[in-house]
């Protein structure tokens, strides 16, 4: 090591020529099937304002009659999707709420996508305790459990998700 080197930040040396040979030149993969699901009406327009972004393949629901395990998704402005059938081949589901009533429903793809290994993500939105039965539900099944008044968090946690 020279002695000008030896004088750099630790970020100006790794900026350098000689460390570009370490450096990962390409993208990195998007998720291959991600489903987001929002399980009250009020996640269900945030999902609907996320829905307008651009994702790799993503795909967004709204849940209204998912109870152990079976029932039915809709898909935003779509027609319903059994829940089964959204979740073949997903990688990721992520999913919303901002109250308690879509609980049975969180519980129920909670625990197909633990049987399944789907990597699960909840995101609590608001500022009070209208969804601890939902944070309860999800809980057991949940890698990433965010907690946020702002629904932005649900934005970044989708893209870091690589959705």
């Amino acid at each position: 090591m020279t002695t000008a080197s030896m004088h750099l930040s630790e970020s100006a040396r790794a900026a350098s020529a000689s460390e570009s040979r370490f450096r990962i030149d390409v993208p990195i993969a998007p998720a291959r099937a991600a489903r987001v699901v929002a399980l009250d009406d009020r996640a269900a327009a945030v999902v609907r304002r996320l829905a307008q972004r651009s994702w790799a393949h993503a795909r967004f629901y709204t849940s209204r009659e998912v109870r152990d395990g079976d029932g039915l998704l809709h898909e935003l402005d779509g027609p319903t999707v059994p829940l089964d059938e959204v979740l073949a081949g997903t990688d990721v589901v992520v999913v919303l709420a901002t109250e308690d009533g879509g609980r049975a429903a969180a519980a129920a793809i909670g625990r197909i996508c633990g049987r399944r290994g789907i990597t699960t993500a909840g995101v609590i939105l608001g500022d009070g305790f209208e969804a601890d039965e939902a944070v309860a539900a999800l809980r057991p099944y949940a890698r990433v459990l965010l907690l946020s008044a702002d629904e932005g968090d649900a934005f970044e946690l989708l893209t870091a998700l690589r959705v």
